[in-house]
């Protein structure tokens, strides 16, 4: 990543708009007794620090176990719900399937005065099986959370299940164009995804053409090489727009692929790298177990942590 050269002006004016009153006091005092070249040095070296931070827009929160880390994510949708119910009157949020279903089903109806009755709940993806079979994520949900929640029947948009999987895309692409009017590519207010052992993410699996998808928002998959084969999925360019996206990911077996996926490693990023939101926030909440084999700075708040 290059950084700028400073001249004396542009110092004082990056000093004086980016960094603590505290350090321009001191860069101030340090200008009065030491070489002007050395201030610069450190101003240039400050500068691609706070652009490198602001560039990676990323936390990584560890709890201790699976146990701590739901409540923090419940009260975590919480907040970004109340956020966007006063922003503008609807929270959208988008779920995913695997342990995410018993944590929310568990985490979010113990929340105390829990108003779902503005929200718009879609999918990140889902397996193209009748809403009764074990393998449907919507039959998940409505089993075990949309019946202890007040969120009305037409606030789920759910894919339908009886049409080819080319159909099906198309159609779900159509109603999530229909619930998001004014936008060209909808805007989710929340996305809650998990990664697999591979690195993939909603049905975007690593080395797949899907990848490489910039046109469609939903697209078809008939190959997925997870059981079951055919599936929809969210691409990149609508995952990239949510205004805030959330990882959980818990267990040993992922502390690999979540080292790969967070610090980087040999060959094409992992599809879970990929998600970068352009203007919106990325939270990975992992546990101990998952989190074994990083070096990166995590933050360890706690099981009581609002984030």
């Amino acid at each position: 990543m290059s950084c700028p050269n400073f001249n004396d002006h542009d110092t004082h004016t990056f000093s004086v708009a980016c960094m603590s009153p505290l350090l321009v006091h001191w860069l101030i005092l340090k200008q009065l007794f030491f070489d002007k070249h050395q201030v610069r040095l450190i101003v240039h070296q400050v500068y691609c620090l706070h652009k490198t931070v602001r560039m990676s827009g990323r936390r990584v929160v560890v709890f201790p176990s699976a146990a701590e880390l739901g409540p923090a994510l419940a009260h975590l949708v919480a907040s970004r719900a109340d956020k966007a119910l006063l922003d503008h009157g609807r929270f959208s949020l988008g779920l995913s399937g695997g342990s995410l279903v018993s944590m929310l089903s568990k985490e979010l109806p113990a929340l105390p005065d829990l108003d779902c009755s503005h929200w718009l709940a879609g999918f990140c993806d889902e397996r193209l099986v009748p809403f009764d079979d074990g393998e449907s994520t919507y039959g998940l949900y409505k089993n075990q959370l949309f019946s202890k929640i007040n969120i009305p029947d037409s606030g789920v948009l759910a894919i339908d299940p009886s049409l080819s999987v080319q159909e099906c895309a198309e159609d779900y692409a159509r109603k999530l164009k229909e619930a998001f009017p004014k936008e060209d590519i909808p805007v989710f207010d929340l996305l809650l995804l998990g990664m697999g052992p591979d690195g993939h993410t909603c049905s975007l699996f690593p080395d797949h053409p899907l990848l490489e998808e910039t046109q469609k928002i939903v697209a078809p998959i008939s190959d997925s090489p997870k059981p079951p084969p055919q599936r929809v999925t969210m691409t990149f360019p609508m995952v990239n727009l949510a205004r805030c996206v959330v990882f959980v990911s818990t267990g040993g077996s992922k502390a690999p692929v979540l080292k790969q996926v967070l610090e980087g490693g040999e060959g094409p990023a992992l599809p879970a790298a990929r998600v970068v939101p352009s203007h919106g926030e990325l939270f990975w909440l992992i546990d101990e177990p998952a989190a074994a084999s990083l070096t990166l700075q995590v933050e360890r708040p706690g099981s009581a942590a609002k984030l």
